[in-house]
């Protein structure tokens, strides 16, 4: 049985991840979409916020399941007794980050394997930092994000405006 994780931030959850998730669970018999608790970044969503979106999304693939985890993903990953990262590449410069990721995981656990899928093309552009940024200015984000999230992303904003 062939296990994979899908480490991201997720924040908000988008089109392009839910397309990867997607994709994914056709490859593996098993993905868990991993939310990291990254100290470099400050997310706009609760990680149980991020997870309940992720849930609530993907519930109808029996073979994803949602977890969150804080330190190391080469950590995190052998702790789920698996070797596999799935990442997503929509562009070059993605590409040569990821790159170097995987170089380093593999250095930090050498067994460790990170398979790469191509985004599809409509989402190649998507980003969760412009997204939020587009949504903070006003800007019509339904062909990013589902609805419900769009929903919870205009109120999170609102929030922190006041």
């Amino acid at each position: 049985m062939t296990k994979a994780i899908y480490p991201g931030t997720f924040d908000p959850l988008t089109y392009g991840h839910l397309d990867l998730i997607e994709r994914g669970s056709k490859v593996f018999d098993e993905l868990i979409v991993a939310i990291g608790e990254n100290p470099f970044k400050t997310p706009l969503f609760t990680v149980a916020e991020r997870k309940q979106m992720i849930q609530k999304h993907t519930h109808h693939l029996k073979n994803v399941k949602v977890d969150a985890f804080r330190g190391m993903l080469v950590d995190y990953v052998q702790g789920q007794h698996t070797n596999i990262i799935l990442r997503g590449i929509r562009t070059v410069s993605d590409f040569e980050e990821e790159f170097q990721r995987a170089l380093t995981n593999r250095v930090l656990k050498n067994d460790l394997e990170t398979v790469f899928i191509m985004t599809s093309e409509q989402y190649s552009f998507l980003n969760s930092k412009l997204i939020k940024e587009a949504a903070s200015l006003g800007g019509d984000v339904s062909k990013f994000v589902p609805p419900e999230v769009k929903k919870q992303l205009i109120a999170k904003l609102k929030k922190k405006t006041i």
